[in-house]
């Protein structure tokens, strides 16, 4: 009797393995690359009233970037305003209240709401360096009062580090200096003294945090490459036990045959 099933038993054994094991590989594989999707809402401080939103898709240390921002301060001595801006890590993982500035000048300067969305970790320029040291480079920051923002960039393990950790904040500076107050127009920049307050003040903010399903305003889950691969890894296992199930089942059909037989 043995004899007589062995080579379909051995067959279909081998069946179940060759259909089990390339889904759990793909599954392994989909673990090691896979990516997060994370979104910030930008919301106006000092009065900014701009907005804006930004997206960040995470494979690794690897950073895809997508911005929109609208109504901030649109020039600066003529030229469009250059709004530097950056990951910002290691405060407390959100934005300042009003009640941050400390000098009452109606202003909470970049380092007074320090506390609450930590120093620069990664400086968001249009081209060249991401450092922390690029941070208050006006020559590869965005412009304009309206701009969308787009870049890949490696980010360093500290900001990486923040990032999972959901204590990062997304910040834009630069302020419209005629909206400031006589006494804020008339100081200089805490981070660069050769210019204006206005310049380097925050003017959105937005802790980054980990997007919802459904919730990325562009691409994403539409096109496949939205949340964490983590779903791909349930269906591949999924077909992998119905694999085991089916090699099984005709284990079970075929030992039937051969003692009827």
């Amino acid at each position: 009797m043995l004899k007589k099933t062995a080579g379909p038993v051995t067959a279909l054994a081998a069946l179940g393995l060759a259909l089990v094991s390339p889904a759990l590989t793909a599954g392994a594989q989909a673990e090691t690359t896979s990516t997060t999707w994370y979104q910030a809402t930008l919301n106006p401080l000092n009065n900014s009233g701009a907005s804006g939103w930004l997206t960040l898709k995470l494979a690794g240390n690897t950073a895809t970037i997508h911005e929109e921002v609208s109504s901030l301060a649109a020039t600066f001595m003529g030229a469009a305003y250059p709004h530097v801006q950056h990951i910002h890590i290691n405060g407390a993982g959100m934005c300042p209240a009003a009640s941050a500035d400390k000098n009452g000048d109606g202003v909470v300067n970049t380092t007074e709401g320090g506390p609450a969305y930590g120093a620069i970790g990664t400086t968001l320029s249009v081209k060249g360096g991401t450092s922390p040291s690029d941070g208050t480079n006006v020559t590869i920051a965005p412009g304009g009062a309206d701009f969308a923002y787009d870049r890949t960039i490696t980010l360093d393990s500290a900001t990486l580090s923040q990032v999972k950790a959901g204590n990062a904040v997304i910040v834009v500076h630069g302020l419209d200096p005629a909206t400031l107050s006589k006494k804020a127009q008339a100081e200089k920049s805490d981070l660069v003294p050769s210019l204006p307050l206005a310049a380097t003040s925050p003017a959105l903010c937005g802790p980054l945090n980990v997007a919802q399903l459904g919730s990325i305003p562009v691409g994403g889950a539409q096109t496949g490459d939205g949340g964490s691969t983590s779903g791909d890894n349930t269906a591949l296992q999924a077909a992998g036990a119905m694999s085991l199930a089916t090699a099984a089942g005709a284990l079970l059909f075929w030992r039937r045959s051969a003692a009827r037989s």
